[in-house]
């Protein structure tokens, strides 16, 4: 009897491998993207003339469906000059909160002194990258005062690589419209009133256009001798 010689299973060629993992790639930024969408947000951080203003939305969505609620904090204060703001998945950012104000008054235990802004973006971007295989799903900001009263900007991804700013730095899923429009209004000099306006009007005008963000906002202004606290009302829809 004549033997059939066995046939293998024909091989994938290069192409279509690389179609399949080009795939696999776009599924994985889809998901990363959606978890950081997830409850929606818009954090903008501003320099003024020896000052500085960090401002957040306050809605708090959920499946950027529904909003379940208009008091979500995203703005936290580290020192007495200065503040991170959150972006992110509403869980992480809690939790990651709760770990930053340990670590700050740790080192103030340790060290007898207040950690310096550049200081605490530092600290901040070695968390999140000793977290990368399994990140924070939170992008923050820093803006603060450093000891001559100069500001302080800085933004991160969400494995801890850091962007220093000297205008304007954003996050959240409001950033492409808070670039628009703080492009626009923003110039250098502002003093702490103007600076206010300007970073209130940005922010309103940027969460407008996001349906995942608004509600509301908080803004802090940050100076050499005092923290000026003010709310914004937005649209409720």
């Amino acid at each position: 009897a004549n033997s059939v010689p066995p046939t293998s299973a024909p091989r994938q060629s290069a192409p279509i491998l690389a179609r399949h993992r080009r795939r696999s790639a776009r599924s994985a930024s889809a998901v990363m993207s959606g978890i950081m969408a997830y409850n929606g947000g818009a954090v903008v951080a501003m320099a003024g003339e020896n000052c500085v203003a960090i401002a957040s939305d306050t809605r708090h969505g959920v499946r950027q469906l529904m909003t379940i609620g208009c008091q979500r904090q995203k703005t936290f204060k580290l020192t007495d000059q200065t503040f991170v703001g959150l972006a992110g998945l509403a869980t992480d950012v809690q939790t990651f909160s709760q770990l930053l104000d340990f670590r700050i008054k740790l080192f103030s235990l340790k060290e007898e002194r207040t950690m310096q802004p550049q200081m605490a973006a530092n600290m901040i971007s070695s968390m999140l990258y000793e977290k990368r295989f399994g990140p924070w799903f939170t992008e923050p900001i820093v803006a603060g005062l450093d000891k001559e009263g100069t500001p302080f900007l800085c933004a991160f991804d969400y494995i801890g690589a850091m962007s220093k700013a000297q205008d304007f730095v954003v996050s959240g899923t409001s950033s492409e419209q808070l670039y628009g429009v703080c492009e626009s209004f923003w110039r250098p000099g502002m003093d702490k009133d103007e600076l206010f306006e300007t970073i209130a009007q940005c922010l309103l005008s940027a969460a407008d256009r996001d349906c995942l963000a608004g509600w509301g906002g908080l803004v802090h202004i940050i100076t050499p001798d005092e923290i000026i606290t003010r709310s914004l009302k937005g649209r409720m829809d």
